[in-house]
């Protein structure tokens, strides 16, 4: 900085941008002064989304990490001068005092092995989602969070930094639809091989440029097999957690946030079509419309009702509103491709006055049917008045940043998605029970009347990684 500069700046808060490192240590913060400085674990697909967007926000990367040199090739090209390493903790040690933080972007079931090593270690966390595989792991996490707390940890689920969210959590609580009462969600992705179940029992060899051991880390071992990856191990339930798993992040975030929901009552899973654990099992069936009844925040009873893959063409039309739903039913239209960025999800909400619906991330698309929109709204001063603290740009890296550096928290950290994803796996863990309304017991974390799904509560881990 020059002197001048300086010296003008003396009167104002950018003395405090200046603290050395030292004055705060220990603190869990990085002095507003400095980058944020960033290990990744996964460089590619969705982990190099996401080491873009940090980089775009601030944060300098000190070290990658991969198991399969094929999805890393881009990120390691574009930072040729950063060390690359195979196996995490070798970078871990390695590296240790030259990072502040972790992005965790593997597949689910690393997540939370790797997310509470480096709470433990000291580390700020970004994790995709969903955070994790089985129940029993969110509370690992949930616990390796509460005993750091000055440490920030984020849920890439992003559409919780967005405006929309917001705007949604504002209209409710303005009354614009009445008492919320009851949601539909639907997601057409169907996370289903069960064409594919003989094919990994035949000999594949596995490429010489992924290290198929570290890839299978603490899940039982099994023989290559090439549509075990990648982004493919979300149909296999030893890696992934269904389509519900992958996507209620994105599509029940502003009902949880809005609503203050966390564990279900109940929750039933009906599965549409051919599907049995005994022989299915491995993966998963292709729809499942799942029940979830709640209490609100407000004490009141809410009930929430998923459909994914071939269930979506069951969703219910709002009485009344069948002409104004010109991109419904969504799994089937290719206008609602074309509009929606090829994310052809959404949710009704209904209340006593009115229904809103919204589409993928943070209340995406949001309006009240059958026309009112934000844009409607603010064209007429009618937007209820803002309570909700908005992130700059609906930035989720800036906000988690700005969060390491000592400024406001996160909105989707580790107890608020957590909370979101253990409901999830509550109804994936269902499908083994399927048909059954299941009660949940919040003492002892399991259903009371579950059998076989209770055991998918708590996945098997080999121990040593």
């Amino acid at each position: 900085m020059k002197r001048r500069t300086f010296l003008k700046a003396a009167g104002g808060v950018a003395l405090f941008n200046v603290l050395p490192r030292e004055l705060i240590a220990g603190s869990g913060k990085t002095p507003p002064s400095e980058q944020v400085t960033v290990v990744a674990i996964g460089a590619g697909g969705r982990a190099g989304a996401d080491i873009d967007g940090l980089e775009g926000a601030g944060a300098r990367f000190v070290g990658l990490c991969d198991v399969d040199d094929r999805r890393a090739g881009g990120q390691r090209k574009k930072h040729a001068n950063l060390p690359y390493f195979k196996r995490y903790r070798e970078m871990l040690d390695k590296l240790d005092k030259e990072f502040d933080a972790v992005l965790i972007g593997v597949p689910d079931h690393w997540h939370a092995t790797m997310a509470v090593e480096c709470l433990k270690r000291g580390k700020h966390v970004q994790c995709e989602k969903p955070l994790a595989q089985s129940y029993d792991e969110m509370d690992k996490m949930l616990d390796a969070a509460k005993a750091n707390p000055k440490l920030v940890t984020q849920a890439m689920n992003q559409g919780h930094a967005y405006d929309t969210i917001r705007d949604f959590r504002e209209w409710v609580e303005a009354g614009l639809i009445g008492e919320v009462t009851e949601a539909h969600i639907w997601c057409p992705a169907s996370y289903s091989f069960m064409d594919q179940l003989p094919e990994p029992g035949k000999t594949w060899e596995v490429p010489k440029e992924l290290d198929w051991e570290q890839w299978q880390g603490p899940v039982p071992h099994r023989p290559y097999y090439p549509k075990y990856l990648p982004g493919v191990w979300r149909f296999w339930t030893m890696y992934g957690t269904n389509t519900l798993g992958d996507w209620s992040c994105h599509l029940m975030d502003p009902l949880f946030w809005t609503l203050g929901l966390g564990m279900p009552k109940t929750v039933k899973a009906e599965i549409v079509g051919e599907w049995d654990p005994k022989i299915h099992g491995a993966t998963f069936p292709k729809g499942v419309k799942t029940t979830f009844e709640y209490v609100t925040r407000a004490g009141k009873p809410f009930k929430l009702v998923w459909f994914d893959g071939t269930a979506c063409r069951s969703v219910p039309v709002p009485t009344g509103y069948a002409d104004d739903l010109k991109y419904f039913p969504p799994y089937n239209s290719k206008e609602a491709r074309d509009k929606r960025d090829g994310m052809c999800n959404g949710a009704f909400v209904y209340g006593t006055k009115g229904v809103i619906e919204y589409g993928h991330h943070g209340a995406n698309y949001l309006r009240m049917l059958p026309d009112l929109t934000l844009a409607k709204l603010r064209a007429d001063n009618g937007c209820p008045k803002q309570k909700y603290a908005r992130v700059p740009g609906g930035n989720p890296y800036s906000e988690f940043l700005t969060a390491v550096k000592g400024g406001p928290k996160v909105g989707s950290d580790f107890a608020y998605a957590g909370a979101m994803t253990q409901c999830s796996l509550t109804g994936v863990a269902a499908l083994f029970d399927a048909g059954k309304t299941l009660t949940w017991d919040p003492v002892k974390h399991l259903f009371t009347n579950g059998t076989a799904s209770n055991g998918m509560l708590r996945q098997k881990r080999l121990a040593g990684w």
